[in-house]
Formats: C-alpha cells, structure tokens, sequence
C-alpha cells in the first residue's frame, strides 16, 4: 500500500483545494468524502471512488478491514492510500472520528435522469447559498421520502464539504437535479406537477391541499424568500387547485 507522510505531497495539497475550490471541483469533475460512514453511502448508491485515504492507526483494525470488504463487494477498483495521522489531521475536518478521505467523481444531475413513481413529490431549493442550509434540506427531504431535490440558481455546489457534512451523507441518497428556473418549471409543468410556494401573502394552509397527485414545493432563501417567478408561476398554473400560494416554511 502507498504511504503519504508529508503535508506538501502533492495529493494532499491537491485534497485541500479541492475542499476549498469549487470551481476545481467542478473542472475536475471530482470531489472529497470526508469519514468512513458517508464514504460508504456514497459506494452504495453508485458513486465512483477513486482513491481512499485511511489514518494510519486503523490500517490494521477492522476498521479497514471493513473498508475494503465494501469496496471488494461493490468489485470496484480503488487506490487504497496509508496516511500519517499527523497529514490525515490536515485533510479530514473530523480527525480521528472520520477513519478515512476519499476521492470520488461527481454525477451529472440531470432533470432527465430523475426516476419516477406514480405520485412524486419535489423539493425545489431557488437561490440557496448556504452549504449547511441545503445539507439540512437534503436531511429533511431523505426522511420524508421526497423523489427528488432540484437545485435551482444555486450559490453553492453539492459538493461542497459542508453540503456533504450537513446531509450526513444524504447528498448520496437523494436524486437530485441542478438547473435553472426556467428548466426546473418545465420539467414540473411536462408532469403536470402541482406547485406550492412559500409567501408571506398565502392565505390558503398547508394541511387543507390534495398531495395525492405529482407535487413540488420550493423553498427560498431565508433573506428573500421564494422568488417571484415562482409564485407567479404558481398562481397562474394552479389558480384552480391555489388561490394563492400555499405557505410553507421558507429556508435557504
């Protein structure tokens, strides 16, 4: 196995860019998982792992025994890196806890490669930018099931660290999609999708509305909330299900 015991090795540099830069995330079509758990969520639900780096005091415990049982049973082809404890400090926001940083490429996120059952319900994210605000949505939407999560005008990218470390690791599990206003409305007026929004102005409530058909809700900034596109949007599609936008609990 390769050993890194020295903080200028270029990998590890290249891992702390990675972390900070989004636009080197994005031109190099790769990420960085920070701890073992998420690293496992991400190999299971589909995520190429290139590279798994492990802290050097777990190279011979079942910690990693476990690890390469995983990569072993999914037959993926990873470079397994030892890393002194001292560097692996420097790369891993967890330390000790995080047991391994790995390095994975990214998906493409398509609208058209969301999958479908019978009833979806969406969460449309408009103009997030704050990473710890759409890890916490990404939380929110695996517990309560939603389809899919579509990312809208987004000032963040999925793969920031801290998208990943808010989700724990939901970010792997969700179906989501990154696009425009214009491309998300589309796609949900194409499945003839009911759209709720959050406003001020709603007077209609939340737990008077049918959800038993194809549903999204968007979701704003907390400064500005929803933008007016979509409540535009919404009264003027669905004035026969909503008179006004339904509210609802505006985060972002």
């Amino acid at each position: 196995m390769k050993e890194i015991s020295s903080a200028s090795n270029p990998l590890i540099k290249k891992i702390l860019l990675l972390q900070e830069k989004s636009k080197l995330r994005k031109e190099e079509n790769i990420f960085v998982i920070d701890g073992w758990k998420e690293t496992q969520m991400a190999i299971a639900n589909g995520f190429e792992v290139e590279t798994i780096l492990c802290q050097q005091s777990i190279v011979n415990s079942q910690w990693f025994d476990e690890i390469k049982l995983t990569v072993d049973g999914r037959r993926s082809t990873v470079d397994f890196i030892q890393v002194s404890d001292e560097v692996f400090d420097k790369i891993s926001y967890r330390g000790n806890t995080s047991k391994v940083v790995a390095i994975a490429k990214q998906k493409t996120h398509q609208l058209n490669e969301i999958k479908q059952d019978e009833n979806p319900i969406f969460l449309v994210v408009d103009g997030v930018e704050k990473p710890g605000n759409l890890g916490a949505l990404l939380r929110i939407a695996d517990a309560a099931n939603v389809t899919a999560v579509i990312c809208c005008d987004t000032k963040t990218d999925v793969y920031n660290p801290n998208v990943i470390r808010s989700s724990v690791g939901c970010v792997f599990t969700k179906q989501i999609a990154v696009c425009s206003k214009e491309e998300a409305f589309a796609f949900l007026n194409k499945n003839k999708t009911s759209l709720f929004t959050t406003s001020l102005k709603a007077s209609k409530n939340y737990l008077e509305c049918d959800y038993k058909k194809p549903t999204a809700f968007v979701l704003g900034t907390e400064a500005v909330g929803v933008d007016v596109f979509w409540e535009n949007k919404s009264k003027i599609l669905f004035n026969a299900v909503i008179e006004k936008p339904t509210a609802f609990v505006a985060f972002g």
